[in-house]
């Protein structure tokens, strides 16, 4: 019975040794859990610590860029306005200068409209004149076909058949764009000096308006030649030069102490530079 009860007894005391083992087994082992866990949470504190510091840099470096922007817009937008108002200005002074601009072009067709109406009548006034003036040519030419039937050829003074012989001005005229020969005009004063025409030198020694004759010295060669008592239109025939060749003279008008006509000379004779 005794040893009953030890038996019991010990077996209790096994069961209560082992629940101790158990529970210390289980208190240590919460001790290394709690241990563990208080070591990952201080690692975890202080990456929070050091996140936080991060995030307070951030937050930082944020408000500081905030305010550059802040300060950059605010720049920016004093920029704008003033670029604005100068825009508006300009815009302004554009479009004045294009309403003058519109002015002086609206000014300027007017008068050029004005002008052009005028021009219009000054063609229309134009084109009359021209019908006249063709009708004048026209007339010009019939006087000009007339006047050559009545040029004619006559024996000269020194028995030479003279060219075609001018009566007056006009014949001479045709008798110049003939181009056969060289011709000068001439008007003589008694008592003058020698007039010099091409190579030779004229001079009036008398003359008898009344019965339309005349008496003039030709100077030629170092020589003088007295054409004395010539009548109107007659040609006056002489030779001159180093290969003589034939010069002819013609008076168209005797008036009191004066005459006119012309000299008549070869293409060939070049006139001298005065």
């Amino acid at each position: 019975m005794e040893e009953r009860g030890y038996v019991e007894e010990r077996s209790i005391s096994g069961a209560l040794l082992a629940v101790v083992a158990i529970s210390l087994l289980a208190a240590l082992g919460g001790l290394i859990w709690c241990y563990s866990l208080q070591k990952d949470l201080g690692a975890a504190t202080q990456k929070l610590t050091v996140a936080e510091q991060k995030n307070a840099e951030l937050n930082q470096k944020l408000e500081a860029t905030n305010a550059r922007l802040r300060a950059t817009s605010e720049t920016l937008g004093q920029s704008v306005g003033m670029t604005q108002k100068q825009l508006e200005l300009k815009a302004q002074s554009i479009l004045a200068q294009q309403k003058l601009a519109q002015a002086k072009l609206e000014e300027a067709q007017a008068a050029t409209q004005k002008q052009i109406g005028a021009v219009s009548s000054e063609v229309s006034n134009v084109k009359t004149d021209v019908g006249g003036v063709k009708t004048d040519v026209a007339a010009t030419k019939t006087d000009l076909e007339q006047t050559k039937t009545q040029l004619t050829r006559v024996m000269g003074d020194a028995g030479v058949m003279s060219g075609l012989i001018a009566k007056n001005h006009d014949e001479l005229e045709i008798l110049k764009h003939k181009g056969d020969r060289n011709y000068y005009e001439f008007t003589l004063q008694k008592g003058q000096q020698p007039t010099l025409l091409s190579t030779i030198k004229l001079q009036l020694k008398k003359a008898d308006q009344k019965h339309s004759r005349y008496t003039l010295n030709v100077s030629a060669d170092d020589k003088i030649i007295e054409k004395k008592d010539k009548g109107l239109d007659e040609p006056v025939q002489f030779y001159t030069g180093k290969d003589p060749v034939l010069y002819e003279l013609v008076v168209n008008s005797v008036e009191k102490n004066k005459v006119s006509g012309y000299l008549s000379t070869p293409k060939s004779v070049k006139v001298p530079t005065p």
